[in-house]
């Protein structure tokens, strides 16, 4: 069990998606609630998104939670450009959607 969140830091993208893609979907699997720290990621492109993508959908299918619980301007820049605060959450914009809801 994790008593810490994971953090990601610097870039997310297309040239670090594959080597944080088995660290973030093993953190997945590991862990019933993962609580994922992105307050210190500086890039965050189409790539990297699609890795929080699937990770926040691999935790739904396992049955597990994945919670964002720090996002730097850049994650929120993007999230609020693709419209996804509902899918993955912000306590303290808008909670998480239900996966049923999804």
């Amino acid at each position: 069990m994790q008593n810490s969140p994971l953090i990601l830091e610097d870039a997310v993208s297309i040239y670090t998606a594959g080597e944080l893609k088995g660290r973030l979907l093993a953190a997945v699997h590991d862990n019933a609630e993962l609580h994922l720290d992105l307050s210190r990621v500086t890039e965050l492109d189409g790539a990297g998104l699609q890795l929080l993508y699937l990770a926040k959908r691999e935790a739904q299918r396992q049955g597990h939670a994945l919670r964002i619980v720090g996002h730097s301007d850049v994650v929120r820049e993007v999230f609020d450009l693709c419209n996804l605060n509902a899918w993955f959450g912000d306590p303290t914009l808008i909670p998480a959607r239900d996966q049923n809801r999804a």
